[in-house]
């Protein structure tokens, strides 16, 4: 866990390998200086009397003395604070007044002075302090509807995933996959009642619920995204049972030689959770949502695609009958070549194809260096393909029937909000 707050207060990274022949620590530490940082920073935020800010999230930590204060040793442009507001009495925001929200940030960065070398590269480099202001008027609902369709999935499961983490290190992982739960029932039920779906104490088993957010497109991943949180390893129960480490882990996925992975190697689970709990603490909401629900494409050829996404199950590599398939989970990225892809495909795909260019399009946005595979079914172990089709595998949650994967889940989660909205 000190590797953790190491990181976290000193703007710092941690890079986890399973191997030191798979280790790609140098370009890791090369896309790390070559993006620019600042340091010394300080964040500031105020907002109107109507609320305040009462938590904060990411690689920042409070100012001793003055409140909604926070420093930062370090930071690059891809680095996500995220804050919690709350209320400052029943009456909410006053009327026709909006809430504005300011944030003041100082920070210092490295800029050349004066000349260069015969490469054009400056010999000179100077420290400059500079302070910069955002203060942002935000508009007022009354309408639960229109906050619901204005909602923006990528930032709610970002915040979700940081206070999730919380609540893991301070109450517990089972209690954290609760608290996660109790959110999408209450949301759920909430937004059936708004929609006209039924009312709170007239649930009745015969009533129709909406668990998909048919009516509200904004927050129609936001089930499946929760489902693959629970399934992630952050909040995935380790099981009590083996005990031993793998003699082989791979650090892309968490999963140890002859499948333990994290529920059979303790040594590697814990490895595992505090890298990613490092990594998660600083990513942007689009990249921290391939890194917990991967993006799966096919391609009819490594010169063709076929469909730019499909949903994590084996029953949709079926259904799609495209030979070739490019799963991107942020920090590995595979190439899967069904069994019964023709044999006249070139394998691995030319670095001229369009499905090459499209990785190293991937490869070249990260942070980090993902770990590329390239798999064939039928000839190599495919584990590191077929593990990250979730949808298909128990959730682990009490109440849902094994082997029903996200429909059991979507199942479960019908009951509960049933049960919710018939007692409340």
């Amino acid at each position: 866990a000190s590797l953790h707050f190491l990181s976290t207060m000193s703007g710092g990274a941690v890079f986890l390998y399973g191997t030191l022949e798979e280790s790609t620590l140098p370009q890791d530490i090369y896309r790390r200086l070559r993006r620019p940082r600042c340091t010394r920073g300080i964040l500031r935020l105020r907002t109107s009397v109507e609320f305040s800010v009462v938590r904060a999230y990411g690689r920042l930590f409070p100012d001793q003395q003055y409140d909604n204060m926070y420093h930062l040793l370090s930071c690059d442009q891809h680095d996500t604070f995220a804050f919690d507001f709350e209320f400052a009495s029943t009456q909410g925001f006053s009327q026709p007044y909006p809430p504005v929200l300011q944030l003041a940030f100082q920070y210092t960065v490295v800029l050349p002075k004066g000349g260069s070398d015969g490469d054009g590269e400056p010999v000179e480099y100077v420290l400059s302090r500079r302070l910069r202001l955002h203060t942002l008027s935000m508009k007022l609902s009354t309408k639960p509807k229109e906050v619901y369709e204005s909602a923006n999935a990528e930032v709610i499961v970002t915040l979700l995933m940081h206070k999730i983490v919380r609540a893991s290190k301070e109450e517990g992982l089972a209690e954290a996959r609760l608290l996660l739960l109790d959110w999408l029932v209450i949301l759920m039920a909430h937004y059936n009642e708004h929609y006209g779906t039924t009312a709170f104490g007239e649930a009745a088993a015969s009533a129709s619920l909406d668990v998909t957010f048919a009516k509200c497109e904004a927050l129609q991943t936001v089930p499946r995204l929760v489902f693959a949180m629970l399934q992630s390893p952050l909040l995935r129960p380790v099981k009590a049972a083996g005990r031993i480490a793998p003699a082989r882990f791979d650090a892309a996925s968490g999963v140890g030689q002859g499948g333990q992975g994290l529920e059979g190697a303790s040594v590697a689970s814990a490895d595992y959770r505090i890298y990613l709990q490092c990594l998660y603490a600083y990513l942007e909401p689009a990249a921290l949502l391939r890194a917990i629900y991967p993006v799966l494409s096919s391609y009819t050829t490594p010169d063709q695609e076929a469909f730019p996404r499909h949903s994590l199950s084996r029953a949709a590599l079926v259904t799609s009958g495209s030979p070739i398939f490019l799963l991107d989970a942020f920090t590995c990225i595979v190439v899967y070549y069904a069994p019964t892809a023709p044999t006249t495909l070139p394998f691995p795909p030319p670095q001229s194809s369009p499905l090459r260019q499209a990785i190293n399009a991937l490869k070249a946005d990260r942070v980090i260096t993902p770990r590329l595979q390239f798999l064939r079914g039928g000839v190599d172990p495919v584990s590191p393909f077929e593990d990250r089709l979730i949808e298909e595998q128990d959730v682990g949650i009490n109440g849902v029937a094994p082997g029903l994967g996200f429909v059991g889940f979507l199942d479960h989660v019908t009951s509960e909000v049933r049960s919710f909205m018939q007692t409340s």
